[in-house]
């Protein structure tokens, strides 16, 4: 290496702030490593490589000293240029709940309270029950004193439980583009990810207005003389004059009258089955969390149609209890037992859950056990106890059908031959299954077999069946 090269560099390290090794300077240490370079600073000193490179006469080393002091100097400019922490705000607006699987749009709310306009990317530590659509810092954004800059995100629940939210980083550059610092936030949010509640204002209007036909439901009415209304038709002899709708006849032209449903409150519970096949994956999400969105949006319905509703988890042990209440106050029961609650690798106690449902729900009641069976032999204790329980209450099976299973069942043409051994032990299993399911319906049991993406509506149809029926 020349001397000119060598002063040359020299000078370059004299021009960079140099940290301090003293523990009094510490945070002088600290704020330094705030200041990464830019890809604008490292292709500035790539272009003037040569300038050192020919150095070595005195003339080249002045010059190379020049451009170094010049460069050293507006790294520096840069630095001091770029905003400090105080000047610059950051608010996440995020929902208080999200749904598992449900995606939620939030934003980022930069505000600059002083100083030129910067540009900056954020990033975002996020907990892994909480998932951004989109990678962090992936664009540039501006923001001005006065106009406040909302940065769009997407987040979509992927793990249920109680998420602190981590902490927010904005890269901020300098005016001359050389230096970029780093400024972090610690907002302490935190968001709850619950099971989905994908499209409950849909079911709730429609449930109100008897059109769950529209999803696929077919509503069976007792029409009479009940106070809730269900439709319009025109006026034949012998209705009450009472019964007549003077606006709608006034529309039609032709005498129209009301019909009004019968109303019957009942019991719902809920019961859920959290043993081990319903941790089986279907997609990216357990069976379990299918079972808990398709019972909260039935307890939904059911409040909304003046039943009371109470929910039961349980494995080898019961492992939350809710009982029935109507109204608003049935729904925070039921969300506040299930949440905490997780599908384990335990055998379900069925026993035990129908001795908790006999001791403290006496009252006949719709029970709908949300579970799974898989062969004749491991659906024997539940057969024998839903059996005993169909005594007293209406008791309705929800059995998730494991949909990979069935498809394994069906091999394609021109399978090899350990695709055929797969298909013959999955044809196995499924044929237990549906002898199991079987003896269930033959022991006066009603079962629902169905995949748990289509369960939702199977599950409300059938609860607007018998409630239609007045079958308690």
């Amino acid at each position: 290496m020349t001397n000119g090269t060598a002063l040359a560099l020299d000078s370059t390290v004299a021009a960079m702030p140099a940290p301090v090794a003293h523990q009094g300077h510490g945070r002088w240490g600290r704020a330094l490593t705030t200041f990464v370079p830019t890809r604008r600073l490292v292709i500035v000193v790539a272009l003037l490589a040569p300038v050192w490179l020919a150095s070595s006469s005195d003339v080249g080393a002045r010059v190379a000293l020049i451009i170094t002091a010049l460069i050293g100097a507006g790294v520096i400019a840069d630095a001091l240029t770029t905003p400090a922490h105080w000047q610059v705000e950051i608010q996440r607006t995020v929902p208080d709940r999200i749904g598992l699987g449900d995606t939620v749009e939030t934003a980022y709310v930069v505000t600059l309270a002083a100083g030129r306009a910067i540009r900056f990317s954020l990033y975002d530590d996020l907990p892994r029950g909480v998932r951004a659509n989109t990678a962090p810092g992936t664009s540039r954004h501006t923001v001005r004193v006065g106009t406040p800059c909302v940065v769009p995100l997407q987040l979509t629940g992927a793990e249920r439980g109680v998420w602190p939210l981590g902490d927010i980083v904005a890269r901020v550059d300098g005016w001359l583009g050389l230096v970029r610092r780093t400024l972090r936030w610690q907002l302490g949010d935190r968001v709850t990810v619950v099971p989905s509640m994908a499209g409950v204002s849909r079911y709730r209007l429609l449930a109100v207005h008897h059109r769950l036909r529209d999803l696929g439901m077919r509503a069976i009415r007792r029409r009479g003389d009940g106070t809730a209304f269900a439709s319009l038709r025109e006026y034949v002899v012998g209705d009450e004059p009472r019964r007549v709708d003077w606006k709608a006849t006034a529309r039609r032209g032709v005498l129209i009258s009301r019909e009004y449903t019968i109303e019957q409150g009942q019991t719902v519970m809920l019961a859920i089955d959290a043993g081990r096949m319903m941790t089986q994956l279907e997609g990216d999400v357990p069976r379990f969390e299918y079972a808990l969105s398709s019972a909260m949006l039935l307890a939904d319905v059911a409040t909304q149609s003046k039943d009371q509703v109470g929910a039961l988890v349980f494995d080898d042990e019961i492992r939350a209890w809710a009982p029935p209440t109507r109204g608003k106050q049935a729904l925070e029961r039921v969300h506040r037992a299930i949440m905490p609650t997780m599908a384990s690798m335990a055998e379900p106690d069925y026993a035990a859950a129908f001795r908790v449902l006999g001791e403290r729900q006496r009252k006949r009641s719709l029970i709908v056990l949300f579970t799974d069976v898989i062969d004749a032999r491991s659906s024997q204790a539940l057969i024998a106890h839903t059996s005993r329980g169909a005594a007293r209450h209406l008791l309705v099976v929800v059995a998730l059908r494991n949909d990979r299973l069935i498809a394994t069942a069906r091999p394609e043409t021109g399978a090899s031959s350990t695709e055929l051994y797969e298909a013959a032990a999955a044809e196995e299993l499924v044929t237990a299954r549906e002898t199991a399911l079987a003896r269930m319906r033959h022991a006066g049991v009603s079962v629902l077999d169905v995949s748990p993406r289509a369960m939702t509506a199977a599950v409300i149809n059938r609860y607007l069946e018998l409630k239609a029926r007045a079958s308690l």
